[in-house]
């Protein structure tokens, strides 16, 4: 047991600690430089929306009033059977620029962006999503990117408006600790994936998503890096989002761990010698898949310790758990808040990642849930958009 406990509680360390560390230490010895220059190339603009009435019309404003040739940028909507307004609030576009309107069958996410891909004509695909406002330089950063041959997908940054309380802050946190290991991944070769609400890659590289590919922004530039092309992410290309509670995180976490199964499926060679990141790969993603697991082993072997370290152990985890449980409780004014709120935060994402086993059982499209946001910042009203962030 003691073995058990030593491993797990070493495999997490190495997780959450240990592979940070040397990230840092890789970055520093091997960082390859991304060579970007001033680039005109025609752009496709790829934006699928679902029923999204409430967040087009900002959201094509903010397209529009990219810094980026007009004549080079053809926009495509598709409409994946949106049963409310949103087609109606395209075509009040119409005249406006290059932005054409797609309606499909309900079909999904990854139908849609096939039939995208059918008829683009640009050299380079801007992936998009609708709720998220785009910074007006944030297009013609990407692009920049592929004056460098090595590049083949560049992806942006997302920046999260500040929430309103400790709960959407927490979340918050995760997130800028996950952008910052993809900027050092993407300084020593290639990010495993994109930001799915800001990506741009090469016409040529893109290829035909699977049916229910729940995360596109890994499957299609992983086709690129196979090919022998960077992934980057470029911070100066930003899209500003706003924060997401809990429960929604939970749900959009469980989507795309599952995705990570399922895209190990789409791309076995990620784990063999072939993924020249496959060492990055497995403490990046597949490792998070694992902690849980890990933990378990821990509460498990605690049990099996010679005393006092059973003791101290197993209330070591009483006390973390207990104060993630004890987090809604707690009121936002109290200093125990800034220690409840992250520690419920890490045992939401750890139950999403057991849940996205679920990928083994129920079809892809099952766990495509809507992700609700919080559109109030801190003082409670509305941001006006990306100054807000």
């Amino acid at each position: 047991m003691t073995s058990l406990f030593l491993l797990s509680v070493a495999f997490c360390g190495y997780t959450l600690f240990g592979y940070p560390l040397l990230l840092v230490i890789v970055a520093r010895l091997r960082a390859r430089p991304v060579h970007k220059a001033s680039w005109r190339a025609a752009v496709t603009v790829i934006l699928p929306v679902y029923n999204g009435e409430r967040w087009i019309a900002a959201k094509l404003e903010s397209i529009l009033a990219l810094r980026y040739p007009a004549d080079l940028m053809e926009i495509l909507v598709l409409s994946d059977g949106s049963t409310d307004g949103t087609a109606d609030v395209v075509r009040g576009f119409a005249g406006r620029g290059n932005v054409r309107l797609i309606e499909l069958p309900r079909g999904g996410k990854a139908a849609a962006l096939n039939a995208a891909l059918a008829i683009a004509t640009g050299e380079i695909l801007f992936f998009t999503d609708v709720r998220q406002q785009l910074d007006p330089e944030s297009l013609a950063h990407l692009v920049a990117c592929f004056a460098d041959p090595s590049v083949g997908a560049a992806s942006g940054e997302l920046v999260i408006r500040k929430g309103a309380g400790a709960e959407e802050a927490s979340v918050g946190l995760y997130w800028k600790y996950e952008k910052w290991i993809r900027k050092q991944l993407s300084r020593i070769d290639s990010v495993p994936g994109a930001t799915g609400c800001i990506y741009a890659m090469r016409r040529e590289l893109a290829s035909t998503l699977p049916p229910g590919t729940l995360n596109d922004d890994m499957f299609l530039p992983l086709g690129a890096f196979f090919r022998g092309y960077r992934v980057i992410l470029d911070d100066a290309a930003l899209a500003y989002d706003y924060p997401t509670a809990l429960a929604s995180e939970f749900r959009r976490k469980v989507r795309t761990l599952a995705g990570v199964y399922q895209v190990v499926g789409f791309y076995p060679a990620l784990l063999g010698p072939g993924n020249r990141m496959c060492i990055h790969f497995f403490s990046h993603k597949l490792a998070r898949l694992a902690m849980p697991w890990a933990l378990i082993g821990v509460a498990a072997a605690s049990c099996g310790l010679p005393a006092p370290w059973n003791f101290w152990a197993i209330g070591a985890q009483v006390c973390g758990y207990g104060l993630a449980l004890a987090d809604p409780l707690i009121p936002a004014w109290l200093p125990l808040k800034r220690l409840s709120s992250p520690a419920r935060t890490f045992t939401v994402l750890m139950a999403a990642s057991l849940c996205a086993l679920a990928i083994l059982f129920v079809p892809a499209q099952v766990l495509w849930k809507e992700t609700r946001v919080s559109t109030g910042t801190a003082s409670g009203a509305p941001p006006a958009g990306p100054a807000a962030a």
